[in-house]
């Protein structure tokens, strides 16, 4: 005879209102997930035509989860909780969680999130979806530092399940318990890491990536071949120059060289990798990188 069954315990709740400052492709599958899961989207874009493209973006990756079966309402209903504004100074005062997801400047970064503390309140967890930035630095910038850590989310952010939570040097830890709470919230697993040049996956992530292109570069095997080896070898999702490809060449590279400065050789660029960025074969979204992407 068995017992009662267990009521199954709740997803844990995403913040009520959340802040995206920028609205590409990382901004806008952050901005998508949390308007699935319920909450309040404001997505600050200066620029009016950027607005619209990446109200299109969260929009289209709506009617790709509803296509598929993965929304339990209507792509309309969820995109009603996404509100844009054109400056990081309209947050709302009571949000609970802003995450910027602007280009790896730290200047940039420093910037909007000061911009974004002067506009909400003390209660207010700031996070930057750096891949490799300092977060210590970024905080330094800040006059609530124990209120900030990096909330790395992973391309495309709707399908991965991994978020990884960078904790600073005075990041409180009730900020973190937060940021871990809400990840779960998403129905992603998060992975708590110190603050340290390149994390541990775009550490990992790049030096994987460099050396496949030093491969390449060699005539070890071709693009195809490499990316193979290691999806049915080591059970790769993804083979690292494809891989490569979808981050963005240019982005990879930004990453290795802030990686060669703090960590030493071993992050050197390939010329490969620098003379494809400088003529614009940068992935799938230009439609060229190591792989052709024009029919994607």
């Amino acid at each position: 005879m068995t017992g009662p069954v267990s009521p199954a315990a709740p997803r844990p709740a995403v913040p009520k209102t959340v802040g995206v400052i920028g609205g590409g492709r990382m901004g806008a599958g952050i901005a998508q997930v949390f308007a699935v899961a319920g909450a309040i989207v404001c997505l600050a874009e200066r620029d009016p035509a950027a607005a619209v493209a990446s109200r299109d973006r969260v929009a289209m990756g709506l009617l790709r989860a509803s296509e598929k079966g993965r929304l339990t309402e209507s792509a309309d209903a969820v995109l009603e909780r996404l509100l844009l504004v054109d400056d990081v100074a309209a947050l709302p005062y009571d949000t609970d969680l802003v995450v910027e997801a602007v280009p790896e400047e730290a200047g940039l970064k420093i910037q909007v999130l000061a911009a974004a503390e002067d506009a909400v309140g003390d209660h207010t967890v700031l996070a930057s979806n750096t891949s490799s930035l300092s977060i210590a630095g970024i905080a330094d910038g800040l006059r609530r530092p124990g209120r900030f850590l990096g909330l790395h989310f992973f391309n495309p952010v709707p399908a991965s399940s991994l978020v990884e939570v960078v904790v600073g040097p005075v990041t409180g830890d009730d900020a973190r318990d937060a940021a871990r709470s809400w990840v779960a919230g998403l129905g992603k697993t998060e992975v708590v890491v110190r603050d340290s040049p390149g994390f541990a996956t775009s550490r990992l992530g790049v030096l994987l990536g460099l050396e496949a292109i030093r491969m390449l570069e060699e005539g070890v095997a071709d693009a195809a071949s490499i990316d193979r080896a290691m999806e049915l070898g080591y059970r790769h999702p993804m083979g690292p120059l494809r891989s490569t490809d979808l981050v963005g060449l240019d982005v990879r590279l930004a990453i290795a060289e802030h990686l060669h400065r703090e960590l030493g050789e071993r992050f050197a660029p390939p010329a490969l990798l620098r003379d494809k960025v400088a003529r614009g074969e940068l992935g799938r979204k230009t439609g060229h990188g190591f792989f052709s992407w024009e029919a994607s």
